[in-house]
């Protein structure tokens, strides 16, 4: 099934090759040696589809599932490797994916790939299609290796924690778009019937001219985990990921950022001029065990036409939630997330169904590599994702900080080495705590 909406995508269509040249080219025809799978398994009757070779970079509960959700959209593909940096988790998901697929993951001990360079060896794997499940700050590493390599890729978000990544995506979507190679994002609502249909109506004008646009993202509490005494600093960190900066973003991004790509969806895309906030913990005062994370920020993205988005994130227990999108505009109102409807001139209420947007986003990328028209999301998941970032410095300088430095910065957020016995970018004092970012006295770089 194509994609229900291409206008928010950035779609290439590059010297059209032929549908035969476009699968030898991303190596649908000649990688069957190179993967143990027999020529025989290849081969397909007059009419029926080339089967689509797959494998699986980070595999975690999100890996575990995007490569199900893979399965399940188009029932000629196949598993064939995975890579994790830890050995345990590779198991544990190979276990839970068999059950499930026992006919079509082919995975073995030859195509099992743990360490820190696993990601090279199933990316060369002969496979044809690569899903990016790891934590975010190895992704746009992966990215560059998988379009280097020729592959498709399914990247989940966010795409980089730091504007040294987000221009790498930016040179890798380019590439991947003079090869005629899919990227497909795991921002999942721009796949989503319902949402795309609220997005579209909004686009067309059924609120008027857009005045502000609120995005809430607030949840209970989230992540964290007790310090093994026989893990190496590194390993610590990489096994509770989710709470330092380098390797998650923070939340802001990590999580807020599908908040946030709606509402640069319904700014067609574009980015915002200037960011300033607020953010700090309140409730992660563990260590080591919070890393160092906020737990709450607050930011205001302005546009150079006025229109402002107003943004909120917050894990905390015990709580009033809420997760919804809502656009204000000069002839009423839309409430995107949960309710699809727009009130005011043209009150409109979206009632159809939505297939799952995590198997459709899946569907949407097989279906481009089978009809040799490449879609490419690269350039609106790096947005996203250095939106998010740019509201994550200001948050953490107490800054107004502008989309042109934020892209600009020289901020690194990476070690020195990729190594268990190397030192990450963060560590301990003397009595466990990790430094946390201080408005007013951090420093933007």
């Amino acid at each position: 099934m194509a994609h229900p909406q291409q206008a928010s995508c950035v779609t290439t269509k590059p010297s059209a090759p032929s549908r035969r040249d476009f699968l030898k080219t991303t190596g649908l025809v000649t990688g069957a040696a190179l993967t143990g799978i027999s020529i025989a398994r290849m081969a397909h009757a007059a009419g029926e589809d080339p089967i689509l070779k797959i494998a699986l970079i980070g595999c975690g509960g999100r890996g575990t599932g995007a490569a199900a959700n893979a399965l399940e959209a188009d029932p000629r593909t196949v598993l064939v490797a995975m890579a994790d940096a830890f050995e345990d988790r590779l198991k544990s998901s190979l276990e839970a994916l068999k059950k499930q697929f026992p006919d079509r993951v082919e995975v073995t001990p030859e195509t099992s790939f743990v360490g820190f360079d696993a990601y090279k060896s199933a990316i060369n794997a002969g496979v044809d299609v690569v899903l990016l499940c790891e934590p975010p700050h190895f992704r746009p590493i992966h990215l560059k290796a998988a379009v280097e390599a020729g592959k498709h890729v399914f990247a989940e978000k966010p795409v980089a924690v730091d504007a040294a990544g987000y221009r790498s995506v930016l040179e890798s979507t380019e590439l991947a778009r003079q090869k005629g190679l899919c990227i497909v994002s795991g921002l999942c609502w721009r796949y989503h019937r319902a949402t795309v249909e609220t997005v579209k109506r909004i686009q067309d004008g059924a609120v008027g001219e857009i005045i502000a646009i609120q995005e809430t993202y607030n949840t209970g509490h989230i992540g964290g985990r007790d310090r093994d005494p026989n893990l190496t600093e590194m390993q610590f960190q990489l096994r509770n990921w989710y709470c330092f900066t380098w390797l998650s973003g923070d939340h802001n991004v990590e999580q807020h950022i599908h908040s946030l790509d709606k509402a640069l969806w319904v700014m067609h895309d574009e980015p915002p001029a200037v960011a300033w906030g607020m953010g700090g913990r309140q409730v992660r005062t563990e260590m080591p065990r919070y890393g160092n994370i906020y737990d709450h920020h607050a930011v205001c993205y302005e546009y150079p036409n006025g229109v402002r988005v107003y943004s909120y994130c917050r894990q905390h227990a015990n709580c009033w939630n809420d997760t919804t999108d809502h656009v204000f505009g000069t002839k009423g109102r839309a409430i995107i997330l949960n309710q699809w409807r727009i009130d005011g001139e043209q009150s409109w209420r979206y009632q159809g169904e939505s297939p799952n947007m995590y198997v459709e986003e899946h569907r949407a990328l097989f279906s481009a590599i089978r009809k040799g028209e490449p879609i490419n999301n690269g350039v609106y998941m790096a947005r996203s994702t250095m939106m998010a970032i740019m509201g994550r410095m200001a948050t953490y300088t107490g800054q107004r900080i502008t989309w042109e430095e934020a892209i600009n910065s020289k901020e690194v957020l990476a070690p020195s080495a990729y190594t268990w016995d190397a030192t990450p970018p963060i560590v301990p004092d003397e009595n466990g705590r990790y430094p946390v970012a201080i408005p007013g006295i951090t420093k933007f770089v």
